[in-house]
């Protein structure tokens, strides 16, 4: 019993060390403070180019899965994959940028979509996805690793600062996060709510 409870100890303590240090934000290149006073900053997505657990490309896991899921059950497997990119705009993005704007209350700093007047854009690249499962009796979380670039909105060419944050963790309370979506949509709003930590320490 007592080496039972010495291994969960160990153990809850090493999930609490990985789950802070996936969470940090790592200053590639650049400087951030350009965006110093500014109240609104352009943001994008880009979803491109990232691998999917096992799959070195978004387009294999996609394929894979939804030629599963139309096996089971005709059409299941289209109307996964539609939900899967939908997601994006009704709900990772949304929960990304809803954490961050509240983290830079103070600062009085905003990212906004479709706003290229803005002397500043944040790319937000996605570079691989761990949706994670949940069947209830065994589950495990999302991660994903995002890279984000600082441009001139007028020449984004050019890199004024390179972020990277990884093995970002996606889950829901309670472990009521069956829904793959739901997962990934945590995971967004943990990349913004730890960004927007990392700049009210670095923005003047």
């Amino acid at each position: 019993m007592k080496k039972f409870v010495f291994a969960s100890v160990i153990a809850m303590v090493a999930l609490s060390f990985n789950a802070s240090f996936s969470q940090r934000v790592e200053a590639r290149s650049g400087d951030v403070a350009v965006l110093s006073g500014q109240k609104i900053v352009n943001v994008e997505y880009d979803y491109s180019s990232f691998g999917v657990g096992k799959f070195a490309t978004e387009q294999e896991y996609l394929d894979k899965k939804a030629a599963e899921y139309n096996a089971k059950e005709s059409g299941k497997g289209d109307a996964w994959k539609k939900a899967w990119i939908d997601d994006r705009k009704s709900r990772f993005e949304p929960k990304f940028e809803e954490l961050f704007n509240k983290g830079m209350e103070d600062k009085g700093l905003q990212i906004v979509q479709s706003r290229p007047d803005a002397a500043y854009t944040m790319i937000v690249r996605t570079k691989f996805v761990e949706p994670g499962f949940n069947v209830g009796v065994m589950r495990r979380n999302a991660y994903i690793d995002y890279e984000i670039d600082v441009v001139q909105s007028n020449n984004k060419s050019g890199k004024v600062a390179e972020l990277g944050m990884r093995n970002v963790p996606g889950a829901v309370a309670f472990g009521m996060d069956f829904d793959t979506g739901a997962r990934l949509a945590e995971s967004y709003a943990k990349a913004g709510k730890t960004l927007a930590a990392f700049l009210e320490k670095k923005l003047k």
